[in-house]
């Protein structure tokens, strides 16, 4: 019988400093890895639909401001077309879909500045709501969580999205929401614990 008890679990890490030196180099404050850092922009100049500028904050169960978060984004096109092998055509080729965002140190606020995205199709058929797929990790998180921005200002796509169908809790869905501050701008804080937790996917 093979002995067990001398192999110890390797113990979980949290996202720390290194992500940032290993993703954000330039944003740290160590030039010279990249030109600029990857993931800079989900946008290239001459992106077609509506330029937006989307904030906010990482805010732990304590009512912290995380500023080390850091996440990925992943969207579609104006046209809701994602880069890539899309049955219905190719996309915008000025809009890679993917950024990389880092709050910033100091005060701990993020800024996205994309482009609206449009509605892609389930695989059912129907149309999700315009939104933005996050991945985002910070100290204290073992696994990156998954959630999505959504904005408030498409009710009646987001009262048929399927996706946002599927959240019993319907109060739970004004996490989820970025808040239409003014002409292309928004807000939204992604909350980890307590009142106002962001929905996470298991995805």
């Amino acid at each position: 019988m093979q002995r067990l008890d001398y192999l110890k679990e390797t113990p979980s890490q949290t996202a720390g400093p290194y992500v940032h030196i290993g993703l954000t180099p330039n944003k740290l404050g160590n030039p010279g890895i990249y030109p600029e850092d990857l993931g800079a922009s989900p946008i290239k100049a001459g992106a077609k639909g509506q330029l937006i500028t989307i904030t906010g904050r990482v805010i732990d169960g304590a009512g912290m401001i995380l500023r080390d978060a850091l996440f990925e984004s992943w969207q579609a096109d104006a046209a809701g077309i994602y880069p890539g092998n899309d049955p219905r055509g190719p996309a915008d080729p000025n809009v890679t879909g993917w950024a990389r965002v880092a709050a910033d140190f100091d005060t701990g606020v993020w800024q996205l500045d994309t482009i609206k995205p449009g509605r892609v199709p389930f695989p059912d058929g129907r149309l999700m709501a315009p939104h933005i797929a996050v991945w985002l990790v910070a100290r204290g998180i073992n696994v990156g969580l998954q959630t999505r921005i959504y904005f408030d200002d498409e009710p009646d796509a987001n009262e048929a999205c399927p996706v946002l169908l599927r959240i019993e809790h319907r109060p739970r869905v004004q996490t989820l929401l970025a808040k239409k501050q003014d002409d292309g701008r928004y807000h939204i804080d992604f909350r980890l614990q307590g009142e106002d937790e962001t929905v996470f996917f298991d995805m």
